[in-house]
């Protein structure tokens, strides 16, 4: 979490503390819960490495000492009997488990403060459309956006003393980074390019009141010009594969993201979900074959009106159908993040996003994600602020990719057939990378072959290796094994839980009713929430929450 994220989660704990203290009022808390939300709040302080000499401390020795003392926080949880909790409470049980398993995992296996350059990358300027940015970085992380222009004196003060670590963490990078690890390392020198040009631009935006800062940033620039060189001299050297084997994904599914697959069932069902995708878009073209083709935006004035057009016109359609409850941050973040009309070659998602703007709207429901978590606090403070280790992303990026096809079901592009093509395109982009995904962690392939694959199964070549998307998606999966699984698995979870809660209240159903209790659950695993949604543990899931 980014300093200035945390400043402000820690602020809205406080907003919420009043609507946190009625609930547990109204509804009491079980027996012993009060000593898991001690526990969780004594293992976030544990997580953070410690700081020696004002940087955090990633050395053998510093990760072996965590790792020692993690069994005791283990078994502090193990500790905590939660029979008879209702469900979201040993729902919160589960994510505590689940975040230590992440750390457990990292000292064991990921390692990435000795395998991974781009976790060194620390300084942000785009704001990530999930609740932590995605991937493994170093604590203490500078995310520019969060901070308004012209700077105040606070926030200067602010940026300037995550600035100040960057020399010498990245002095200790030299140390710690021992893999062999080829892809990582390779595509990790790219990650550190990116963050001397932020802060190139950052520092160019500086006045001369912000001298300090300016100084400390170009020191900053400097250093991580300077690991980056060093980065490179060392890259002909390594030589090792990056995955980290079926087993260990295996572990990493049931234990870190809760879910119970194992590999061979994910790539099962990536190929099924790749193969239909394209069946259903051949049969979407055909049906439209005398349909015009979608008009590209070309133009800024052209950008500024669809766009807004397609926030005004999906926000409606939601309402008018009663798809679910509307807030009245939901529309203010869609309309923030309209942004700007390109000339530049086009990625994937612009290729979609130009043709029509309505239908990305649909997987900004992370914006709308992120709204709740910043204006509607949750109850529990568990659930309050991101999870570690981005366990929220088969809820997140699962649930804003199901929502793609549900509003496509729900007859919001009848009104122009040949955007549900674009649907069937995204379904097939996100199956096969999630392939690229699975193979690269069971080392049949490469990064390069994960890429080359993934631009070969999605449709109309829009993903082109020509680009830099595809190669920095599997850059990614790669670094945050179960990350790009998570969009399809998501969605299939999602469907398993709205096919569960509809047979339970039969006449009864109503998506409102559906989507506004599921969105309640919070930003949590999606296994998590299909169990308080629909009140039951199906035999899959009875299994992975049994108690050890």
């Amino acid at each position: 979490m980014s300093i200035a994220r945390g400043i402000l989660m820690r602020c809205l704990s406080y907003v919420a503390l009043l609507g946190v203290v009625a609930t547990a009022n109204a509804r009491p808390q079980p027996a012993r819960y009060s000593d898991l939300v001690a526990l969780f709040k004594d293992w976030r302080v544990f997580q953070r490495p410690k700081l020696v000499r004002g940087v955090h401390d990633y050395r053998v020795a510093a990760m072996a000492a965590q790792r020692a003392e993690l069994t005791r926080y283990q078994q502090r949880l193990a500790a905590i009997d939660t029979t008879g909790w209702p469900i979201t409470a040993r729902g919160d049980y589960h994510i505590v488990r689940a975040e230590m398993n992440g750390l457990d995992f990292d000292l064991r296996v990921l390692r990435p403060w000795a395998n991974n350059p781009a976790f060194y990358a620390t300084v942000f300027a785009d704001e990530s459309d999930q609740p932590a940015r995605e991937g493994p970085h170093a604590a203490g992380m500078v995310e520019l956006v969060w901070f308004k222009r012209p700077l105040s004196a606070t926030d200067a003060a602010t940026i300037d003393s995550g600035m100040r670590m960057i020399p010498a963490l990245l002095e200790q990078a030299r140390v710690n980074l021992t893999g062999n690890q080829k892809d990582l390392w390779n595509r990790g020198i790219g990650a550190l390019e990116a963050q001397s040009a932020t802060l190139a631009a950052f520092s160019a935006t500086l006045t001369p009141e912000h001298a300090t800062l300016r100084n400390d940033a170009a020191r900053a620039k400097a250093a991580t010009d300077s690991f980056g060189q060093w980065l490179t001299s060392r890259a002909a050297s390594k030589s090792g594969s990056s995955g980290i084997g079926i087993d260990n994904y295996n572990w990493y599914l049931k234990n870190v993201q809760l879910l119970p697959y194992t590999w061979h069932d994910l790539v099962e069902i990536m190929e099924h979900q790749l193969a239909r995708s394209w069946a259903f878009l051949a049969l979407e073209e055909r049906r439209n074959a005398s349909a015009p083709p979608l008009a590209i935006v070309s133009s800024a004035d052209e950008h500024t009106r669809r766009f807004t057009a397609a926030v005004t016109d999906y926000v409606a359609y939601i309402r008018d159908h009663d798809l679910l409850t509307m807030k009245p941050y939901m529309d203010r973040r869609l309309r923030e993040r309209i942004g700007r009309y390109s000339d530049r070659p086009r990625e994937f998602f612009t290729e979609i996003d130009y043709r029509d703007p309505m239908v990305m709207r649909t997987h900004g429901f992370h914006w709308f994600d992120k709204g709740q978590m910043a204006e509607e606090p949750h109850a529990s403070e568990i659930r309050r602020g991101p999870l570690l280790y981005n366990i929220f992303n088969t809820r997140t990026e699962g649930f804003a990719t199901e929502w793609e096809e549900m509003m496509m079901a729900a007859g919001m592009f009848d009104r122009s057939p040949r955007s549900r093509e674009l649907i069937y395109i995204l379904v097939a982009e996100r199956a096969a990378r999630a392939l690229g995904d699975l193979r690269m962690h069971s080392n049949e392939y490469t990064l390069e072959q994960a890429a080359a694959f993934t631009s070969a199964n999605t449709p109309r070549g829009w993903l082109s290796l020509q680009g830099n998307l595809v190669r920095s998606e599997q850059h990614l999966y790669l670094q945050q094994p179960g990350y790009g699984i998570s969009y399809v698995i998501g969605k299939v979870e999602s469907e398993k839980t709205m096919q569960a809660v509809q047979r339970k209240r039969g006449a009864a159903f109503t998506l409102r009713k559906f989507m506004d209790d599921f969105l309640a659950a919070g930003q949590i695993p999606i296994s998590l929430i299909r169990w308080e949604v629909t009140g039951e543990l199906t035999p899959d899931l009875r299994k992975m929450f049994a108690r050890p």
